[in-house]
C-alpha cells in the first residue's frame, strides 16, 4: 500500500510540475508530437508497401499438370505428397478436374471464337484437357525448387510457374523490405534523440531544484521518480494528436480512395486494426522515450 501512495504522489506532482513549467512542458509535448507524426506517416507508408509486396509474393502460384488417367486414388496421393512438401501452403492446395478445367476454360474464352467452339465440343470421355493442382508456396525464394520437387511426383505431367517473373521479384522485394526496416528504425532513432534532448532541457531548466533536492537528503530515487513519470506522462501526451490523426485521417483517405492506391493492383491496409497497431506503437514510442531520456537527464545531476 505504501508503495502504491508513493506512486500516486508523485503522479500528482509530476502533473503539478508540467502545468508548473507549462512552457517547457509545451515544447516537449511539441517535439513529441511532430516527431511521432513523422513516425506514423513512416510506419503506415512501409507497412502499406510491405502489405503490396506481400500479397505480391503470395499471387505467385505452380499448375502442376496431372496424368489424365490418374484414379481418385492416385489424386488422392499426389494431393498428400504435395502437402509433404516443406514451402507449399497446404491449406491453400486447389483441385481441377477436366470438367472443372473446361468450364472455366469457356468461362474466359469469348463466345462465338473458335476456342470457344472447340472446347464447347469436347464431352466428358474426349476431354483433353489435363486435371491440375493450384499451389501456393510459403516462400517465393523457393519456389523454383518446390516446383521441382512437385514436378518429381509420379503422375504429374508437368509443371508451370512465372518463373522469370519470380526471378525479377524477389530481389526487388528483398531490397523494399531492406529499406523499410531501415526507414523504421532510422525514424525511431531520429524519435528518441529528438524528444530525448527536448526532455534533457526541461530537466536542465530544473537542475537547481534537484540540487536543492540532494542538499536536503532526499534520495536519489525520490527525486528521480516524479521527473521520470512526468517525462511518460509528457509522451504519453504528445503522441494523442499523432494517434488521432493516424486513426481519422488515415480511415477518411482509405474510405475516400475505396482502399485502392495509383492502381486496383495496389491496394492499402483496410483500417481496422492496422490503425490500432499503429497507435499502440507511437503509445509505446512516446512513453518508452519520455521515460528513458527523463531517467537519463536526471541521472546526470544525480552524480556525485
Amino acid at each position: 500500500m505504501k508503495l502504491i501512495r508513493i506512486f500516486f504522489r508523485n503522479l500528482a506532482n509530476a502533473f503539478k510540475s508540467i502545468f508548473r513549467n507549462i512552457s517547457l512542458s509545451s515544447a516537449s509535448l511539441l517535439c513529441t508530437t511532430i516527431t511521432l507524426f513523422i513516425v506514423a506517416v513512416g510506419v503506415i507508408v512501409t507497412e502499406n508497401i510491405n502489405d503490396f509486396t506481400r500479397n505480391l509474393t503470395k499471387s505467385l502460384s505452380i499448375v502442376a499438370f496431372v496424368d489424365s488417367g490418374s484414379s481418385n486414388e492416385e489424386i488422392e496421393r499426389i494431393k498428400n505428397e504435395i502437402s509433404s512438401i516443406e514451402n507449399v501452403k497446404t491449406d491453400e492446395i486447389i483441385y481441377k478436374d477436366r470438367k472443372t478445367v473446361k468450364e472455366e476454360t469457356l468461362e474466359k474464352a469469348e463466345k462465338g471464337s473458335t476456342i470457344y467452339t472447340i472446347v464447347s465440343t469436347w464431352e466428358d470421355d474426349n476431354n483433353p484437357l489435363q486435371p491440375e493442382f493450384i499451389i501456393y508456396v510459403k516462400d517465393s525464394k523457393k519456389l523454383e525448387k518446390t516446383a521441382d520437387d512437385i514436378s518429381n511426383i509420379d503422375k504429374v505431367k508437368s509443371v508451370k510457374y512465372a518463373k522469370e517473373v519470380n526471378k525479377q521479384m524477389t530481389p526487388v522485394i528483398d531490397i523494399i523490405q531492406k529499406i523499410s526496416i531501415i526507414i523504421i528504425i532510422g525514424l525511431i532513432v531520429v524519435t528518441v534523440f529528438l524528444i530525448g534532448n527536448t526532455i534533457k532541457l526541461t530537466i536542465y531548466a530544473r537542475s537547481e531544484e534537484i540540487e536543492i533536492m540532494r542538499l536536503v537528503g532526499i534520495s536519489n530515487t525520490v527525486i528521480r521518480l516524479p521527473f521520470v513519470i512526468e517525462g511518460t506522462i509528457l509522451g504519453f501526451l504528445g503522441s494523442i494528436i499523432p494517434i488521432a490523426v493516424t486513426i481519422w485521417g488515415y480511415t477518411i483517405c482509405y474510405d475516400k480512395l475505396g482502399g485502392i492506391l495509383f492502381s486496383p493492383i495496389i491496394k492499402m491496409i483496410e483500417p481496422m486494426p492496422f490503425t490500432l497497431y499503429t497507435s499502440l506503437i507511437l503509445l509505446a514510442i512516446g512513453g518508452v522515450v519520455g521515460m528513458a531520456g527523463s531517467y537519463m537527464a536526471v541521472r546526470r545531476y544525480l552524480k556525485v
